[in-house]
């Protein structure tokens, strides 16, 4: 699978090359870019900020943003920030231009695997590969004799333990906000239960016993979570590992360097990384691998093009990773897997089951059925039967509208 080859090559390959100068030119062209706001981003479009003339807008609802916002004539943003999982309503839409000629130009230093490529065209440049993981209190762990969890069932029994001994306010946190994040859960944990998301007439088939075990899994994880969960997204559990409040979460590899920020974390050198859990034994991690990368506007002239695109590369130079290195699992040269890297390497080697990403115009229209569906089932509002067939059927609506079913 490209993407697993992609993950494993830019965790343990990259490594120790000569860093660049800081920003080797005055930028003079406006630039602005819509990218995620978590700390990798940060680092990028900071080295960037470095070369003058740019704007960073970093948004966690960036997805819901960027279709209109490229689709504008001119775009409102010429450099965007995407992941496997949400280029493809810039694809389908043509408002990300190709970047073949452009890599040629400027990105001397990109590796192979860093070329995102559709129909034999560069669409992006992947800058990390991201996957969610286990992070968990090393130190409560320890005092509780718990050894780390590597399924679903002994999470369950270390939250148990966990939650009898009151260390902590919640045992689990869980990335189950309702939409995208609650729909991510379900992608995760589905396939770790040997479960195929469509037919082979792009019907969904999530209607099925793999299905019913992960919503039951899904609903067995708030007896240990905050009773505000669906609200909670990926920020919302990085902040109650930092402030002390959990003692385990399947948290995107992303957030693994603000445990030990003395700035703001509580819990420095206390949270500790494995493999995601495996939804049953002998599975694969119930999680799935991604890239997060760079793309540039379609709806823009060809200097502007020009112009962001070099001073991306600027972002993406060796000096930013060494400035930066725990930050993500880095693509970059220069990229040192460090401690905060075991998880995510460890789910990589582990060989996740691979669900359909990079993402289709299918999965977009599901994962969002899901996301709208799945809130009525963890508030008792709908069994799990019930939702899985709801699921289908605003699948079927929306896809029969976009095309993809007759």
């Amino acid at each position: 699978m490209y993407l697993k080859k992609l993950a494993l090559a830019g965790a343990v390959s990259l490594l120790g090359t000569t860093a660049f100068a800081a920003c080797s030119y005055e930028n003079e062209v406006p630039l602005k870019s819509l990218t995620a706001g978590f700390e990798a981003w940060k680092a990028v479009t900071d080295a960037m900020a470095e070369c003058g003339n740019f704007q960073a807008e970093l948004d966690q609802e960036f997805r819901t943003k960027q279709p209109a916002a490229f689709e504008a004539n001119p775009s409102l943003y010429q450099i965007g920030g995407v992941s496997n999982g949400t280029i493809t309503p810039l694809l389908n839409a043509g408002t990300i231009r190709p970047l073949d000629d452009l890599v040629a130009k400027y990105g001397q230093n990109l590796s192979p695997n860093q070329l995102i490529r559709v129909d034999g065209k560069i669409m992006a440049v992947a800058m990390m590969v991201n996957t969610q993981h286990l992070m968990y209190r090393s130190d409560i762990l320890a005092d509780l004799g718990i050894d780390t969890p590597t399924t679903w069932d002994e999470v369950f029994a270390a939250a148990d333990k966990i939650k009898e001994a009151g260390v902590v306010d919640h045992a689990i946190g869980a990335t189950m906000k309702s939409g995208w994040n609650l729909a991510q859960e379900f992608v995760n944990m589905y396939p770790g239960f040997g479960g195929a998301f469509f037919n082979d007439d792009n019907t969904a088939a999530v209607d099925s016993d793999a299905g019913m075990k992960a919503l039951e899994a899904m609903k067995k994880t708030l007896d240990y979570t905050d009773p505000e969960v669906l609200v909670s997204d990926s920020t919302y559990v990085q902040q109650q590992f930092q402030q002390g409040k959990i003692a385990m979460a399947n948290l995107w590899a992303s957030r693994a360097g603000a445990m030990d920020d003395e700035n703001e974390s509580q819990v420095v050198g206390k949270v500790s990384m494995a493999a995601a859990p495996m939804a049953m034994d002998g599975g694969a991690p119930a999680t799935t691998l991604w890239w997060d990368g760079i793309v540039i506007a379609a709806n823009i002239t060809d200097e502007e093009a020009d112009a962001a695109f070099r001073l991306a590369m600027e972002g993406l130079d060796t000096e930013m990773v060494q400035g930066a290195n725990e930050a993500a699992i880095w693509l970059v040269n220069g990229y040192q897997p460090g401690p905060l890297a075991e998880g995510a390497i460890a789910t990589a080697t582990a060989n996740p089951a691979p669900p359909a990403y990079p993402s289709t115009t299918q999965m977009g229209l599901l994962h969002t059925a899901l996301g709208n569906e799945l809130p009525a089932f963890l508030t008792g509002d709908r069994d799990a039967a019930a939702t899985l067939a709801a699921v289908e059927e605003a699948y079927t609506t929306s896809a029969k509208e976009a095309g993809v079913l007759q």
